[in-house]
């Protein structure tokens, strides 16, 4: 237990005290106070349910118990993303693929489940500035060492001629580990275009020289688990490597299949990059052994040009899409043009690391969740005992950690923007591209003005514009103006740049609103909405990705035949959550929905517990 959470559990303490209906807070209340005393003095100030000292417990609570025969830190779940946004441990990611593989990485630790990470560590990493209306940016060098990984040895690719020599390094992390190769001339994520060499050669080297550096660290997969296609060429090395030491290559197939999953973030094929039969020659077809599997993926090709998509779903016979409405909608085609259907498996967050402490301890205390952070059996009669004043004094400790996160950070004008202790904080703090529609409550500038001055709103913007996406730079520009040119928006509506872990985790925890409003079909499912559940904030959305695991009625829905409609409806949500922030009951009643209807989805560990029943 943390001191704040201590300061939180005190006050209860005080105020239940008086009041006989909240009993069980209050007896909670000086037990923890107790404990908090005991460890100050031992200096080990923690939850005391943190640790789960056996991953046999979370087996047999998930009715799984069998997988301890079937997982071991020497064949663990491996995990292969191009992308982790983990900055506590050196990598800086660029949007949700990073953070939920971060976040599977933590949760498999916490639970202590053997898994084992394997992704590029870049040398180089982008941040953004924002000054005079145009975006800039500045690139910082990153150095493995500083963040406690240590050098396994080097491995060899072969790249366009040339042998290149990639570094292993590996963190050790309880029962997983982060494996991740590297060299100085590897650049930054997603460098380059999506279909050039570059971005090739990066592919190429997390599959071929990943697959080395697992057997390297003396690591036989289990399962493994290819979070999108630019993870592709470590299935490919792993069928390579069993033709090549004499495993019939239509027996090796079988084999790799049976044991690859393929999770799919993207909603359209037609959307995602492809690359030439010379391309493979220069880069893929040098690393192959097997002459059997350097013609079978040369059948794959249309065309002289072949799609990622298309062979990883040839060689995983396991694919799972990460929301129900995506595995539902998703258009993908094999080969040879038959639909492919998805497993969903919504994905989850590590609660821990994006929800306030005292939150989490209350979610505990009340019986919500339990020690895994899954929903208890009765956590729906436990969510109806939440009242508006737990509600409000839980949320203005994440007010005050939103202040202090701020105070280093700066609005499009260079300023250190703080919120009022009496203002409202709505947000929108995603990835700044057009389908999530960041400029949506910009439509009508002078009515966005009226509500933000009429209930006392601030409004925070926070996402980041991509290298390259001239659209998107534009509309920022354009509704940075709009707001430049209201005196009420100039106040009220503040752009942070740079987004990143730190920002959205305080936003989230800040925050008593966050908006939410991609197209309807082109959101695969996001996260960021499932953080601000989490922390006990109202959610204004557009039914789509994960948040349609649940029902419109239990969120603020933002609905219509048509944009116009859509921005009008939007407009009467915003005021709908600001009138409710002000009403106990009215507060109370939206934010039990959200809890009843979304603490299944959001969390982690359901997330591993489905990725687990599917695969094993």
């Amino acid at each position: 237990m943390s001191e704040a959470n201590f300061t939180f559990w005190k006050t209860k303490a005080r105020r239940n005290s008086n009041n006989k209906i909240r009993k069980t807070s209050y007896s909670y209340a000086i037990i923890n106070i107790s404990m908090f005393e005991k460890y100050k003095k031992k200096n080990l100030i923690h939850h005391p349910l943190e640790n789960i000292e056996d991953v046999e417990d979370f087996y047999t609570a998930i009715n799984r118990s069998h997988l301890t025969k079937m997982l071991s830190p020497e064949r663990p779940y491996t995990y292969w993303t191009i992308e982790l946004y983990d900055k506590a441990n050196g990598i800086r990611g660029g949007g949700g693929l990073g953070v939920l593989a971060a976040d599977t990485r933590r949760v498999a630790e916490r639970l202590d489940v053997p898994l084992t990470l394997i992704t590029p560590f870049y040398p180089s990493e982008q941040h953004q500035t924002y000054k005079d209306f145009h975006n800039g940016e500045y690139h910082e060098k990153v150095n493995y060492a500083n963040y406690g990984y240590t050098f396994l040895d080097t491995v060899n690719i072969r790249a366009n001629g040339e042998i290149c020599t990639l570094d292993v390094i590996e963190k050790v992390l309880g029962s997983t580990r982060i494996l991740c190769i590297t060299e100085p001339n590897f650049g930054e994520l997603y460098s380059g275009d999506s279909c050039g060499d570059h971005r090739l050669y990066q592919e190429v080297a997390l599959g071929f020289g990943g697959y080395q550096a697992l057997k390297l660290a003396g690591l036989r997969p289990a399962i493994m688990q290819l979070n999108e296609v630019a993870t592709f060429f470590a299935a490919l090395a792993r069928l390579d490597e069993l033709t090549s030491s004499g495993m019939d290559f239509y027996e090796a197939v079988v084999y790799t299949r049976k044991h690859t999953l393929y999770t799919n973030h993207t909603l359209v094929q037609a959307a995602e990059a492809d690359f030439s039969y010379d391309q493979f020659e220069r880069y893929v077809f040098q690393n192959l052994k097997s002459k059997a599997v350097k013609k079978w993926l040369s059948d794959k090709f249309d065309n002289g040009r072949i799609k990622l998509s298309a062979v990883t779903i040839e060689i995983a016979e396991l694919r799972s899409g990460v929301s129900k409405l995506h595995a539902r909608v998703a258009n993908y085609h094999d080969i040879a043009g038959e639909k492919v259907k998805f497993k969903a498996v919504t994905n989850g967050i590590n609660i821990p690391t994006w929800t306030l402490p005292q939150i989490v301890d209350y979610y505990k205390e009340q019986g919500i969740l339990d020690r895994f952070y899954l929903p208890t059996p009765n956590y729906e009669e436990r969510v109806e005992e939440v009242t508006a004043a737990d509600i409000r004094e839980l949320k203005a400790f994440g007010r005050r950690e939103l202040n202090m996160v701020l105070s280093h950070r700066t609005d499009q004008y260079g300023g250190h923007p703080t919120v009022p202790g009496d203002a409202l904080v709505f947000d929108f703090k995603r990835r700044f591209v057009d389908y999530k529609r960041p400029t949506l409550p910009f439509s009508d500038p002078n009515r966005l003005a009226e509500i933000l001055e009429k209930h006392n709103i601030h409004y925070y913007l926070a996402g980041r514009v991509h290298e390259g996406d001239v659209v998107m730079g534009a509309k920022l520009k354009h509704v940075l103006e709009l707001v430049d040119s209201n005196p009420i928006l100039k106040k009220r509506v503040h752009y942070l740049p740079d987004y990143d872990e730190e920002l959205g985790r305080a936003l989230s925890i800040g925050a008593n609103c966050s908006i939410n409003t991609p197209i309807v079909g082109l959101e695969a499912c996001g996260t960021s909405w499932m953080k601000d559940i989490a922390n006990l904030g109202l959610m204004i959305s557009t039914h789509d990705g994960g948040v349609a695991d649940g029902p419109t009625e239990a969120y603020l829905n933002v609905n219509g035949a048509n944009e116009y409609e859509e921005v009008r409806s939007t407009y009467l949500r915003m005021e709908e959550a600001a009138r409710s922030w002000r009403n106990d009951y009215d507060l109370e009643y939206l934010i039990k929905k959200e809890l009843l209807a979304y603490l299944p989805v959001i969390s982690g560990a359901r997330m591993l517990k489905d990725y687990l029943d599917y695969l094993f």
